[in-house]
């Protein structure tokens, strides 16, 4: 495939077309926005129907909290071998089944006569969600002229917030008026819409230039050990309702495991999951530690938030839920504008505002007084949130721009991985946080001056974690420059990086490839990127 030509907004010379018609930006970037907003009313509006799916099957909340939790292990688990399995088969081609998974997964969800089978079905969507998560991202790059790449990015994050907003009000308001079925069955007609739009407007996979033998298979068990090492931990911090037991601490040590046996097994086949060499470009493992991190964070916000409110400023539900909406709104506000600005300056350069803005809004959050009032918690909010929402444009686009086209499903998949890892981590590890701050055994019913204690400090952990972040993020780029400044002749000096096109000299920081010629197809960092077939 070949990036779409911004003048004629048809694929480039030498692109392989669309069976189904004109290709254009416009249209490609509005089935990829749904498919986004799809899988983040997936992820979100369920959990507003937790009270009545108790009441509904007369089951306890331990067994209905599975219903969020089969959909959040789904993606989490195979989110990489879905990217992985897109760069094989062809990212077309998987986002239409993944589409068609979901929508039809939301059609079992509606019709489940039994809890077992909601929960079964929710897992089906799930991978569906797995898939377009990961793929939207990658056809960003096949798809967008390289100059608007950054728009779209911060498209992209514009409506993940709209359909995070979206989820429990819509969730709500359908729950209400038709029960809870209609909570899935409105899936299926956006899904539909998506499928269409998807098959009309995203450019058709290249044919393969390897023989059939020749191409790279798929690690089948390195998808296998990853998958069940992401759902320990998922699981590890999940589980226990906010508790640590010895279930959570051997899920946990099961994970550590896991990780050693994957790295074990990555290091020896000849087609691996994830290349591990590709941890060695500053600018992939810098952008994925600070992602990881920074969600970490923003999960602190929705964790910490409401208790901060409802305990500590003595709000009623429905006005807690008015504040927390805030968040979202501004992220969908800001999601455009963080891409121009990206477009304009640079991923990098946008990357370190956003994560100063973060700190800045942190830091304000952990020196809120009760006294301050609503004012004084929402102001540091909406800086925080929107700081977020620049610093996920251009770490997203910074990682992704120069990702070779046979790469990106794997890329875009650890990417989306580092931010489930931060939510699930932060839900976790900021919630103990807070408990431990607050000196309460039940922070439920904790006093008011203990709750602002609580999150006066669990705030000022955050806003460490936002500039560990920074460093990271600062120092892979001089990493990169170091790595550039020695590239000569046409080699990438830096580790497990080999510029393979004559003469081309490497000189942006992390890998772009100068040489004339290249334009219409982003440059590689060859060789260091996951995914790759050679070792």
């Amino acid at each position: 495939m070949k990036p779409i030509d911004e003048g004629r907004g048809t694929v480039a010379a030498g692109g392989a077309g669309n069976a189904g018609g004109t290709t254009s930006p416009g249209g490609a970037l509005a089935a990829l926005s749904l498919a986004t907003v799809l899988s983040s009313l997936g992820a979100g509006s369920a959990n507003v129907a937790l009270p009545t799916l108790a009441h509904v099957f007369t089951a306890s909340f331990q067994q209905v909290q599975w219903v969020v939790l089969a959909y959040l292990l789904a993606v989490t688990a195979l989110i990489v071998g879905a990217g992985r399995l897109g760069d094989l088969v062809g990212r077309r081609r998987l986002l239409l089944a993944g589409i068609a998974v979901f929508t039809a997964g939301s059609l079992l969800c509606a019709g489940a006569p039994h809890l077992w089978l909601l929960i079964a079905a929710r897992a089906v969507q799930g991978l569906g969600a797995a898939v377009m998560m990961v793929l939207t991202m990658a056809f960003v790059a096949e798809t967008v002229p390289r100059a608007r790449i950054g728009r779209a990015m911060g498209m992209l994050g514009t409506m993940s917030a709209i359909g995070t907003a979206l989820g429990p009000s819509l969730g709500g308001v359908l729950i209400s008026g038709l029960g809870w079925r209609a909570l899935f069955l409105v899936n299926a007609p956006l899904g539909l819409l998506t499928l269409l739009l998807a098959r009309r407007h995203l450019p058709v996979d290249r044919q393969a230039s390897e023989p059939a033998g020749a191409r790279p298979g798929f690690d089948r068990a390195g998808m296998a050990l990853l998958a069940l090492t992401l759902a320990a931990y998922a699981l590890a911090m999940t589980l226990g309702r906010g508790g640590f037991g010895a279930a959570n601490a051997a899920l946990l040590a099961a994970a550590v495991l896991g990780v050693v046996l994957f790295v074990r097994v990555e290091g020896r086949v000849a087609s691996p999951l994830v290349r591990l060499a590709a941890f060695r470009d500053p600018v992939l493992s810098a952008g994925l530690a600070a992602g990881t991190l920074v969600t970490t964070v923003i999960m602190a916000t929705l964790v910490v938030g409401p208790f901060h409110l409802s305990r500590g400023l003595g709000l009623d539900d429905a006005l807690v839920g008015l504040v927390l909406a805030v968040g979202p709104v501004v992220a969908a506000l800001t999601g455009v504008p963080a891409g121009r600005l990206v477009d304009r300056f640079g991923a990098r350069r946008t990357t370190c505002a956003g994560l100063l803005a973060m700190a800045a809004g942190a830091a304000a959050l952990s020196m809120t007084r009760v006294t301050a009032g609503v004012v004084g918690y929402v102001v540091p909010l909406v800086i925080v949130t929107a700081g977020y929402a620049v610093f996920q444009t251009a770490n997203n686009t910074a990682v992704m721009a120069e990702i070779a086209p046979e790469r990106r499903g794997v890329t875009s998949a650890l990417v989306n991985l580092s931010r489930n890892l931060g939510l699930v981590t932060g839900a976790s590890v900021m919630g103990a946080v807070f408990t431990f701050a607050a000196a309460s055994d039940d922070v439920t019913t904790a006093s008011p001056q203990a709750v602002a204690t609580g999150v006066r400090f669990t705030f000022a952990v955050g806003a460490a974690l936002i500039l560990c972040a920074l460093a990271l993020v600062v120092g892979g780029g001089l990493l990169a420059r170091a790595y550039a400044s020695r590239a000569t002749g046409g080699t990438d000096t830096r580790p497990g990086g080999t510029d393979s096109t004559p003469g081309g000299t490497d000189t942006r920081p992390g890998g772009t490839n100068t040489t004339p010629g290249a334009a219409g197809t982003p440059p590689a960092r060859a060789a260091t990127d996951p995914g790759g077939s050679g070792r």
